[in-house]
């Protein structure tokens, strides 16, 4: 049978609509990236005040210096570029081989007496049962006062007349001595302060390491029949022998550096016997004005407290 399909209605198919973009996966990460930045604004806003700070004030300085050694610049009309004259002025200078022999000479006169003070101070404190917390007060109590306070009271004590070294010489009918005007004693003498002032700090590092040498190893070495100065040789020096070795290296770019003593008490003195790098740079800046020149001098001194730096973070980079 046929089906007449004349005048029947036509059914017209729509077109099909178009699908659905799939849903972006980096919607959902920059609205998370964006609440992370709002949450954490305040401290996104500190941290770059910080950084700005430490550019302004550290960064900046450092490459301006480095850029100052090779120019000859007074700051009243415009700097020359001078390549490598003020090194080799530097190096030509008398001073400057007397200035890092005087440098070295205190580096290692506080090693002597600066490094293995704080370690036996420490090692006494910590083998007391009382007033262990008042003695670590008087141990620190030089850290807390201003170096200048510091080196004008140890002057007061130089002193030729009045001073109290002298004095105590008297009483044990002794010579008086120039402790600051003799070639001979005063770089020892510089020493000396720069011991007192600045042996609290190492004092008290020491003090913590000691206390995390395991007790177990003194009970067994007192069972063997060690004397003290075996436990402290066997046991002591071996569990605390990279804070020694981080100390020392922390001392030697410590003293490296030292000016305030030797500018205060003996002005470079007598016959330029306490002569140190740092107040020789000073000299080249703020008494000849030679700002290049000084510039060359601290460029130099830069490379060579970078290299024990280096090796400080080297120690500590293997010890993590």
């Amino acid at each position: 049978m046929k089906v007449d399909t004349v005048g029947a209605p036509r059914r017209t198919r729509r077109p099909a609509a178009d699908p659905a973009p799939p849903p972006s996966s980096s919607s959902p990460r920059r609205a998370g990236l964006r609440r992370r930045i709002a949450d954490n604004l305040v401290g996104y806003l500190f941290l770059a005040a910080g950084i700005l700070a430490f550019a302004l004030f550290s960064w900046y300085p450092i490459v301006r210096g480095f850029l100052l050694s090779f120019q000859q610049v007074n700051f009243a009309g415009p700097a020359d570029w001078v390549g490598l004259d003020n090194f080799h002025r530097l190096f030509a200078d008398p001073l400057f081989l007397t200035a890092w022999r005087n440098t070295l000479w205190f580096t290692a006169l506080a090693l002597v007496f600066g490094f293995a003070a704080p370690f036996v101070t420490a090692v006494v404190l910590n083998e007391l049962r009382h007033g262990r917390a008042y003695l670590r007060m008087t141990v620190y109590l030089p850290v807390m006062l201003p170096p200048i306070v510091t080196v004008l009271l140890w002057r007061w004590f130089y002193d030729p007349g009045p001073g109290l070294f002298n004095h105590a010489l008297g009483i044990l009918h002794l010579p008086p001595q120039q402790w600051l005007e003799s070639e001979n004693l005063s770089m020892l003498s510089l020493v000396l302060v720069s011991t007192w002032a600045n042996m609290g700090t190492t004092t008290l590092i020491y003090l913590a390491a000691l206390q995390g040498v395991p007790g177990e190893l003194y009970e067994a070495a007192q069972l063997d029949g060690a004397s003290i100065r075996q436990r402290l040789w066997h046991v002591t020096i071996p569990q605390m022998r990279f804070i020694l070795l981080i100390t020392l290296l922390l001392q030697v770019i410590g003293t490296m550096q030292v000016f305030i003593e030797p500018f205060v008490l003996t002005g470079g003195g007598p016959n330029d016997a306490t002569v140190t790098v740092l107040l020789l740079l000073y000299r080249y800046a703020f008494v000849y004005n030679d700002f290049g020149l000084a510039s060359a001098m601290s460029t130099v001194l830069f490379v060579v407290l970078g290299a024990f730096a280096g090796l400080y973070l080297r120690l500590t980079r293997s010890k993590g």
